[in-house]
């Protein structure tokens, strides 16, 4: 879907409401393109693939793992050129959105952090217990993936019920991605978008404990 139209925060949470996401365009900042795609990617809460050395990582001291610390800086390293992506879609009219969506409770980020450098992360829009999923970035091995397993821990753990990925594609698939019909999709959406929004502090000891439950789980359908 093409159409230009007035880009505001609530037009992008009523898009998101009905299985929208947009996507700017490298060539025009201030075009906005919409997407529904069919089948739609999805990573279930419950079926994630966590590999036993990614469990260690994840739970070891190699990286301080946060949340919303730097939301901006998230979206900006997602936007930053990369070996065979020269061109991005987060355009500065795009990150400005979703930073207003970020300042009035909707956009989250998760940051993973080495020596007080941010060496990945990704970033995405909460509604209801719907999580989107929009973007991630690594500097670092496993950067990006463990701020991943940190994703899932916390919405399993605030009882979120969709963690919508936009596409299937073969990383995501390594950690139990699917796809699923729209109409499927859409169902889900709206039980969820009824929900309370949840998005409150854990602890450290939560997280961890629910990262090995989330091992535990993998190993028993044997992973």
């Amino acid at each position: 879907m093409n159409d230009q139209i007035e880009l505001t925060p609530e037009l992008m949470l009523g898009a998101y409401s009905v299985g929208l996401f947009p996507m700017g365009s490298s060539e025009d900042p201030d075009r906005l393109d919409w997407y529904d795609p069919d089948p739609r990617g999805v990573m279930p809460l419950y079926g994630f693939h966590l590999p036993k050395r990614l469990c260690r990582t994840a739970l070891s001291e190699r990286f301080t793992v946060t949340t919303d610390r730097d939301f901006e800086g998230v979206m900006r390293a997602c936007a930053a050129p990369a070996p065979g992506r020269e061109t991005t879609w987060i355009s500065e009219t795009i990150l400005s959105l979703f930073c207003r969506l970020h300042d009035m409770g909707y956009g989250h980020s998760i940051e993973a952090w080495r020596d007080g450098e941010m060496v990945g992360g990704l970033y995405g829009v909460a509604l209801g217990s719907a999580f989107f999923g929009e973007s991630m970035f690594s500097r670092e091995t496993d950067a990006s993936k463990v701020a991943l397993v940190h994703l899932v821990a916390r919405l399993r753990l605030w009882g979120y019920d969709l963690l919508d990925t936009q596409f299937g594609t073969t990383h995501l698939s390594q950690f139990g991605g699917i796809e699923i019909d729209a109409a499927d999709y859409k169902n889900r959406l709206r039980e969820a978008t009824r929900s309370e929004q949840r998005w409150t502090p854990l602890s450290a000891t939560e997280i961890a404990a629910e990262i090995r439950q989330i091992r535990e789980e993998t190993r028993l359908a044997g992973g």
